[in-house]
């Protein structure tokens, strides 16, 4: 305890030495914890987006389907199986048939993909209902970022063309009855949704589907002769990939920043015991031994930790609590990055990332602060007396 009041009034005693190096371990705080927790809550919205828009509980594909080649499109579709036929109509489960197309926005060629669904499904967040639509045409239904790209707006008629199950092309004419807004990108760019008996008209594959994606609460029943069932492990596994590359490229600004903080309590610790030498005898001729001493120095470094704790919470609370609330801005042009984020990002602080950042912090700088104060274990009180360090 003595060494404890000795040590804060030491430290306190240094001035604005002491400040600045709490400031700079307090920016450090701060920034980490937001920086992680920006990261948090970009992975948290990001897979929330994706499951009530994309994957709901999990999906069903289709033996051959990849959605990464092309290729397998062609033939990755197949009958409804029998299992699934109560989930469909229980509305816990939605059927989703796609296609490749071409559609000739403006009287350009375009590729695209034509998906249909169930205008009464309520598994995903996708506003099928306005696919309900008493028109001669077909309706269809398209993201902000399709309409965008194409300069479509609703009532513009677009002209699409495919092929069905046997090789034949084919062409008409589809409506747009609506246009949604999502941060998904993998429900919007160049994709068209329509009805699904529209679609299975069209390509000639009565009551087959290529997916069949499944409510929030399902409950798993394996695979199904033909069908793959793909959790949510699977399905977010580009999402986890992507926060953790970005989790490893913002270490190194953790790293940078702790750098800086702790090479100026080093440097601040290995000049206190080069110009306290006289006091540092006094202690020993008092009766301390080398190992107090050290002791004291060491906690009087480690208290920078302490005092950086609590001046980061003055400033750092109602900042990181703002940003929580507001949310952090995206630029414009992020949604064309190829990533599920939205217009704002809205940090998430667990405990334990706030409790996690104070203990590295806490032990580097006590770490940091006893490299230096090891010096003493040398020194001879005469000697130290005299001013004359060995």
């Amino acid at each position: 305890m003595i060494s404890l009041k000795l040590a804060y009034r030491n430290l306190i005693g240094a001035g604005i030495r002491t400040w600045l190096n709490v400031f700079v371990l307090s920016l450090s705080f701060v920034i980490i914890i937001m920086h992680k927790g920006m990261l948090d809550g970009w992975n948290r919205q990001a897979r929330l987006d994706t499951i009530d828009w994309e994957i709901g509980g999990g999906q069903y594909w289709h033996e051959v389907y990849d959605p990464y080649d092309p290729f397998t499109i062609i033939d990755s579709h197949g009958t409804i199986p029998e299992e699934m036929q109560a989930g469909i109509t229980s509305g816990n489960l939605t059927p989703v048939l796609i296609s490749q197309a071409t559609i000739y926005p403006e009287g350009r060629m375009q590729s695209a993909l034509l998906k249909g669904i169930d205008p009464s499904q309520k598994v995903l967040k996708i506003p099928t209902k306005q696919l309900n639509s008493d028109s001669d045409e077909i309706p269809a239904l398209i993201g902000t970022r399709m309409a965008d790209n194409n300069k479509l707006n609703v009532g513009d008629y677009l002209t699409v063309r495919w092929r069905d199950v046997d090789g034949t092309f084919d062409a008409a004419e589809v409506i747009i009855a609506g246009i949604f807004k999502t941060n998904v990108l993998a429900v919007d760019v160049a994709q068209l949704w329509i009805p699904i008996k529209d679609l299975s008209q069209m390509l000639q594959m009565p009551d087959e589907a290529t997916i069949i994606v499944c409510g929030k609460d399902f409950t798993e029943q394996g695979n199904i002769n033909g069908w793959e069932f793909k959790d949510h492990k699977f399905l977010l596994a580009d999402i986890e990939e992507m926060i953790k590359m970005k989790s490893i490229g913002g270490a190194v600004l953790y790293v940078i920043l702790m750098a800086l903080a702790l090479l100026a309590i080093f440097d601040t610790q290995v000049l206190s015991v080069f110009r306290r030498q006289k006091e540092i005898g006094t202690y020993m001729a008092m009766g301390m031994t080398r190992g107090q001493v050290i002791r004291l120095f060491t906690v009087e470094g480690g208290m920078h930790g302490i005092l950086a704790a609590g001046v980061a919470a003055i400033y750092g609370i109602p900042l990181l609590a703002f940003l929580a609330t507001k949310g952090i801005s995206m630029p414009e042009g992020t949604d064309s990055y190829g990533l599920t984020i939205g217009e704002s990002i809205f940090p998430t602080y667990s405990l334990g990332l706030v409790i996690g950042t104070i203990i590295i912090v806490l032990l580097t700088t006590t770490i940091v602060s006893f490299l230096p104060a090891r010096k003493i274990a040398k020194m001879k009180p005469t000697e130290a007396l005299k001013g004359k360090l060995q």
